[in-house]
């Protein structure tokens, strides 16, 4: 059993989290920039607060998790669940919504620490057929998912100093 393939994307769901990347950014530095009350503001009509994008992150993430666990798809591109609105998060409040970001980062790592590669090249059964794919092809999708956001968390952020 070998665990090269598996180590190495743990290691990058934890250095975007708060490692010192050759992209100079990661969540945490990010995140420290943003408060109760910028968390919620839409700098521009169609640009999403910042809490928006960390619930959704948040959501991806858990879907992630449970379809790594071998469970059927559940969250979908159209549910409501995808896109919270604001009115919605600032119930929840700001300090709830990174606790449950940082914790469903938690347990995916916690979850592949006990895995090795073969379960990465494992196939994902409940994958649509027209699109047949395997355990490392979600993991790599979550970081890149996450990349992306944390891009998108950067210019929110760079518009709400204006």
């Amino acid at each position: 059993m070998t665990n090269i393939l598996i180590k190495d994307l743990i290691q990058q769901l934890k250095d975007i989290e708060n490692a010192d990347l050759w992209i100079d950014e990661n969540f945490e530095k990010k995140l420290l920039k943003v408060d109760e009350q910028t968390a919620f503001e839409r700098p521009i009509p169609d640009i999403h607060s910042v809490a928006e994008i960390i619930s959704h992150l948040t959501e991806w993430r858990k879907e992630a998790f449970s379809r790594l666990k071998g469970n059927p798809r559940g969250l979908e591109m159209t549910d409501a669940a995808n896109w919270r609105s604001n009115e919605d998060l600032k119930v929840k409040g700001w300090e709830n919504l990174l606790k449950e970001f940082y914790t469903s980062q938690q347990q995916i790592i916690s979850f592949l620490e006990e895995k090795d590669d073969d379960y990465l090249y494992s196939p994902y059964l409940f994958a649509q057929p027209s699109f047949p794919h395997n355990f490392q092809y979600l993991v790599t999708g979550l970081i890149h998912h996450d990349f992306y956001h944390l891009g998108q968390i950067g210019i929110t952020i760079k518009f709400l100093k204006k």
